[in-house]
């Protein structure tokens, strides 16, 4: 592994001189137009990164770690124990296979009228279909926007009226401790109380819950799939064109919808895998969050993409699914090298095993860091997983409006 410089010597070449800094973390990226400033602070606040440059997100995601020849790499495990592909059992995706569904999907969203700037709405469970879809959107240049799958109807049309969607992409049905959790219903109370109505809905089918959404606007996920179809390029974007648009809780009000770009995104988020998080091309990385959440946007999807890593997409509970020891288990089957997760994770797991005996039997030592963010992280819950892990534990602390760590 390469060395990595010191927290001091990085904040002093940034403090040299900010502009070259960042110039040199931007150069990690393909830039299929190069800027003219690395930041514009004409209408500050509102500065722009990298202007007059042309990017795409989903190309330096996937098509520039194939074309450095590493298709083979795995991109993304999913692990899914509330279906039961667990461990060998669980799906795994290359980066060449990525790219393939992505530019799949891709074709399907746009010869069903879906393009640049258009906005997609995607509530879905942990499966790697939402990946596609985000992925996708990002290629085309259209605008998605996550919405926790299960999330109650009211909160669902309240973003759907605020984001317009041209379609939403959806499943049959989330997973839970013990249930199943129809989307289907949920989606059809939303619209009610929307006053927007989307062009398409398109349904991927799940075998623990199958159900006709019955409207003229339905698309079957599988069949858009499955029909052959022109490849469909990337959509050469500004740096500053709309990526996504994530929604707040809305404790303060109506949620706000918090809009993030291509390219100083990318940037960011690339620097910090190595920076922050320790890891570097090829590792393992797992984000044990939901792609509903900032955490699951940055750090389940994007980030380790971009950065070349295998990402762990995780669809189950600390506990629950089956016990206490499922991260334990996902860690040793997986080698993953870091871990990031939500104190109330890790509190879960104290709670039902404080002994920590479901570590137990299994080889841990991939594991280098724990990072843990979402709320404070009590000093009782970081100092037992330090003593049970026997590596760092990091709090650090961010929110849906950085997009990435702050502090």
């Amino acid at each position: 592994m390469a060395e990595r410089p010191t927290w001091s010597a990085t904040y002093a070449d940034w403090q040299e001189d900010p502009e070259a800094f960042w110039a040199e973390a931007a150069e990690e990226l393909f830039w299929e137009r190069p800027w003219d400033r690395v930041c514009d602070f004409d209408d500050a606040p509102f500065v722009r990164w990298f202007p007059a440059a042309r990017t795409n997100t989903c190309w330096n995601a996937l098509d520039r770690h194939v074309e450095a020849g590493r298709g083979e790499q795995l991109a993304l495990i999913h692990e899914s124990p509330v279906t039961g592909h667990i461990g060998a059992a669980a799906r795994r995706i290359t980066y060449a296979e990525l790219l393939a569904l992505v530019d799949r999907c891709a074709g399907g969203l746009r010869d069903l009228g879906i393009g640049r700037g258009d906005r997609v709405l995607i509530y879905m469970p942990m499966i790697p279909e939402a990946v596609v879809a985000m992925l996708a959107c990002a290629r085309l240049g259209a605008v998605h926007s996550v919405v926790f799958g299960g999330f109650a109807p009211k909160e669902l049309a309240t973003r759907i009226d605020d984001a317009e969607p041209r379609a939403i992409v959806t499943a049959t049905c989330g997973i839970e401790v013990q249930r199943v959790i129809p989307y289907l219903p949920l989606l059809r109370q939303a619209f009610e109380l929307a006053d927007h109505e989307p062009d398409r809905v398109i349904v991927k089918q799940r075998t623990e819950w199958s159900e006709t959404f019955d409207d003229a606007r339905a698309v079957d996920w599988d069949d858009m799939m499955a029909t052959p179809r022109d490849p469909a390029p990337c959509e050469w974007v500004e740096s500053t064109h709309p990526l996504y648009i994530l929604y707040t809780s809305g404790t303060t009000g109506v949620p706000k919808g918090v809009v993030r770009d291509h390219g100083g995104h990318q940037v960011a988020l690339t620097w910090s895998m190595r920076r922050v998080y320790g890891v570097e091309p090829g590792s393992t990385y797992w984000a044990a969050s939901d792609i509903g959440w900032v955490v699951g946007h940055s750090y389940i999807v994007y980030a380790p993409l971009l950065h070349g890593c295998t990402t762990v997409l995780y669809e189950g509970k600390p506990v629950g699914t089956p016990d206490a020891k499922a991260f334990w288990r996902v860690i040793a089957d997986h080698g993953v090298e870091v871990l990031f997760t939500a104190p109330t994770a890790i509190r879960a797991i104290k709670r039902e095993d404080s002994g920590g005996h479901g570590a137990e039997g299994f080889d841990l030592s991939s594991l280098r860091t724990l990072f843990l963010a979402g709320e404070r992280a009590d000093p009782d819950t970081l100092e037992w997983a330090e003593e049970l892990l026997g590596v760092p534990v990091i709090d650090h602390w961010w929110q849906t409006e950085t997009g990435w760590p702050i502090v």
